[in-house]
């Protein structure tokens, strides 16, 4: 389900003549297990995770978005743990680069092309390595 989502957005892209497409990524349940405490961030990434988001912070035609209900001090610590291995992200629940127009109204909903998040279908335990595998044939 996500590599067809990724294919159709550089699809669009292509016919568009984009630079660029907008993935927003979920935290928990999506790229690390939750763990259900407060005030202790999860930690543990799902397998290929780590790997698959490496890749993808390597690359300039996916801008990264961090889509998470977290409060702002456990952003601060999510951001730090990311940055600690190598995954870096362009935006936080947000997009200002794609702004109202003839497609649509984007203040209160920002504009993605591909979503990671478990509560869309998104599996963490299985769905990185089909993300590894499309990342190995866009080398």
């Amino acid at each position: 389900m996500i590599i067809r989502a990724i294919a159709n957005s550089f699809i669009h892209a292509r016919r568009r003549n984009w630079a660029k497409t907008y993935w927003a990524f979920d935290i928990h349940g999506t790229m690390i297990r939750p763990n259900y405490k407060t005030n202790e961030i999860s930690t543990e990434f799902y397998p290929h995770a780590v790997e698959a988001m490496q890749e993808l912070s390597k690359r300039t035609d996916i801008v990264r978005i961090l889509y998470t209900c977290s409060y702002p001090h456990e952003i601060v610590q999510y951001m730090e743990l990311f940055k600690a291995h190598g995954i870096h992200f362009d935006y936080v629940n947000s997009n200002p680069e794609v702004t109202d127009g003839g497609y649509g109204y984007y203040k209160d909903k920002f504009y993605f092309n591909v979503l990671f998040e478990d509560k869309a279908g998104f599996d963490g335990e299985t769905d990185w390595v089909e993300v590894k595998k499309w990342l190995e044939t866009m080398d």
